[in-house]
């Protein structure tokens, strides 16, 4: 199995003491995080994107440029690259300009985004957002493959001739599809045979097993190697301690007011994946993501998770609350401790010298 930390750069007050890193601090921490994670031997770092709430994500291609000149060997991805919200035209130029500066460390993950309010900051309309998602993928994978594109969308303006500059730094890079509750991303990914990546992070596995189990169904459909359908999942939160009851108690006023905050956002929405399923920290240990426990635990429950879905990646994410030095020992003891035990058991051809559409600049 592969490994990835990702980070949609919450900024958020503590739950308990009120306090807050400044932008500038918290920004820098994605940057030296990311260090971090590939000095520990992690495969991937991801940087999310969000233009709505306590978020400082609104330019991931900024922070994937400094990220490309930061690091030397780890691969750099989205989580998501909200699509659904940008001009393909310039998010072909943007990410290949990454892919360049990384020496072809890139691939992405695009989707419609977990938020409603952005639609209406960019002059959109969210009933139509799986529709922009699909017209501005389609036009995307044309920009990146080939030059003097021709295009006649619906939301985009007609091309004539068009190619973009700087090209990909060996061929287009790999693009995911993230999903979190709709079939329309499932269903997206595999028309075109791309791998999917499945949120999970707030909803019971049964919720998101479905739609991995239509994607590979689908895949078949469309005639796709079932080499191609690599599959990533998220996780509910990572903590680590020496006792499962130490990690819980510790653990438990982070993810406890995470959930509460969530519901409070969303109340009166009935929509799935907008509020945590799971109220409590033994709740969410128990039954959902949350991978809360000592390297043991949590090791079983990655293995458990992976009976289901099968998962060829798994990404995890630091709560930003933590003291960053806290931060950084989970992360450490994760890659020293939890890692071997899973890749004991579970191996993948994803990223690896059988993996022909990896990215070109990774080295095996």
């Amino acid at each position: 199995m592969r490994f990835q930390v990702l980070d949609i750069v919450p900024h958020l007050p503590h739950p308990v003491t009120g306090e807050i890193l400044s932008a500038h601090e918290r920004l820098n921490r994605v940057v030296r995080t990311a260090v971090h994670a590939e000095a520990l031997g992690f495969d991937s770092y991801a940087v999310g994107e969000r233009h709505a709430g306590d978020f400082l994500s609104s330019s991931p291609t900024v922070l994937l440029g400094a990220l490309a000149q930061a690091t030397e060997r780890i691969l750099l991805s989205t989580g998501v690259t909200v699509l659904s919200l940008l001009d393909p035209v310039r998010v072909a130029e943007d990410y290949a300009t990454i892919d360049q500066l990384s020496g072809g460390r890139l691939e992405i993950v695009v989707g419609k985004g977990n938020e409603d309010r952005h639609f209406g900051m960019f002059g959109l309309e969210i009933g139509k957002q799986y529709e922009y998602l699909r017209e501005n993928y389609e036009l995307l994978r044309r920009l990146l493959r080939s030059e003097h594109v021709d295009w006649v969308g619906t939301h985009h303006a007609d091309l004539h001739d068009v190619t973009t500059h700087p090209r990909p730094f060996d061929g287009p890079f790999r693009i995911w599809h993230g999903s979190a509750t709709s079939t329309d991303a499932v269903d997206l990914a595999a028309r075109w045979g791309d791998p999917l990546m499945t949120a999970n992070a707030l909803q019971p596995r049964e919720a998101y097993l479905v739609l991995i189990d239509r994607y590979r169904e689908k895949l078949a459909e469309h005639g796709h190697d079932p080499a191609v359908g690599y599959v990533g999942s998220g996780s509910g939160g990572l903590y680590l301690a020496a006792t499962d009851e130490q990690a819980v108690r510790q653990y438990r006023p982070i993810y406890e007011a995470m959930a509460a905050k969530l519901a409070a956002a969303h109340a009166g929405d009935p929509r799935t994946g907008k509020t945590m399923s799971f109220t409590t920290i033994e709740e969410a240990v128990a039954h959902g993501p949350a991978l809360v426990g000592t390297s043991e635990r949590v090791a079983e429950k990655i293995l458990d998770y992976h009976k289901a879905y099968r998962h060829d990646l798994q990404s995890v994410s630091i709560n930003p609350v933590l003291p960053h030095g806290e931060q950084q020992e989970v992360l450490a003891r994760f890659a020293e401790e939890v890692i071997p035990l899973v890749r004991r058991e579970v191996s993948t051809t994803l990223w690896g010298p059988d993996d022909a559409g990896r990215a070109a600049g990774l080295r095996a």
